[in-house]
């Protein structure tokens, strides 16, 4: 081979060799290769692309819960847990028309119950609702500025309290039995401050000459008011209404029996005399035409 040519060929590697170690080289090191306390780690690496890292992928975090139930009245927040945001925005969008809500802390709709709130240096992005009524139950969306957006969606449920007296709407009592009437009042936001309690529009007095009438409640996420009325008689007939203070009341109508049918009356059974006296009648007739 000629002496020139060698003598090329040597200069052209040794000038490869300087350009691939020269500080600032793009390189993509060897996910195989040992950190400097010896440990192999291939997921440690990141491509490295002019001396900056490629970003991290943003991702929800599914562990927070998803399903929020909330209060008439009460202030809903819906959270939404974002990791590796970077630079992008996350925003909140109502799903039943499509209506952005709110983009990054600035609020986009006319509605000023809704806000989004965040601390900065926090991963947490919430949709506070202040007032919730129950239209505002349905889907929602937290949503990153990826091209295209990446979206997490909440259900939120909007409930009222409700008040029931269990065993109505109608409760039939035999004459001198107890009258014992149970109020449940749920998904108030706050145990409710007064159960009153009425008897055909009047309020009762528990210290009335008549006696034997006693009130418990018992306050709680569920509370229970319990109304008993001893050796029930006819004037204690009519409609009874518990009342609370931060709910609608419910009634039932409470019916004092002589005696005469209180198994055919019991519990709303009325209604099932009618047939049982039509099977009488119709017996013997029946009776008749089965063996002709």
């Amino acid at each position: 081979m000629d002496v020139s040519l060698v003598t090329l060929v040597v200069l052209a590697c040794f000038v490869d060799l300087l350009v691939s170690t020269a500080p600032g080289s793009n390189t993509i090191p060897d996910s195989s290769q040992h950190d400097k306390d010896g440990n192999s780690d291939p997921g440690r690496h990141r491509i490295v692309l002019e001396g900056v890292p490629v970003a991290e992928k943003p991702f929800f975090d599914t562990a927070v819960p998803a399903n929020v139930t909330g209060l008439v009245g009460k202030t809903a927040y819906l959270n939404c847990r974002v990791k590796n945001l970077g630079n992008r925005t996350v925003s909140w969008v109502r799903h039943r028309d499509i209506h952005l809500l709110t983009v990054g802390r600035y609020t986009y709709t006319s509605d000023q119950r809704f806000e989004a709130v965040h601390s900065p240096h926090t991963e947490d992005w919430t949709l506070r609702i202040r007032y919730p009524q129950r239209k505002d139950s349905g889907l929602y969306e937290c949503q990153i500025s990826t091209t295209p957006p990446m979206g997490h969606p909440l259900y939120l449920t909007v409930v009222e309290p409700e008040t029931e007296i269990l065993g109505g709407p109608d409760l039939y009592i035999n004459e001198g039995s107890t009258i014992n009437l149970t109020c449940v009042v749920k998904f108030s936001p706050e145990p409710p401050s007064s159960v009153i309690w009425s008897h055909n529009h009047g309020v009762i007095n528990f210290d009335s000459p008549r006696g034997g009438i006693s009130l418990v409640t018992e306050k709680g996420p569920v509370t229970s008011s319990r109304l008993l009325i001893q050796k029930a008689g006819p004037s204690d007939d009519g409609d009874y209404t518990c009342d609370p203070a931060s709910a609608n009341p419910a009634t039932v109508r409470v019916h004092i029996l002589n005696g005469e049918h209180p198994a055919a009356m019991h519990h709303g059974g009325g209604g099932t005399l009618l047939p049982r006296v039509l099977v009488c009648v119709l017996a013997p007739y029946l009776t008749l035409v089965a063996f002709r």
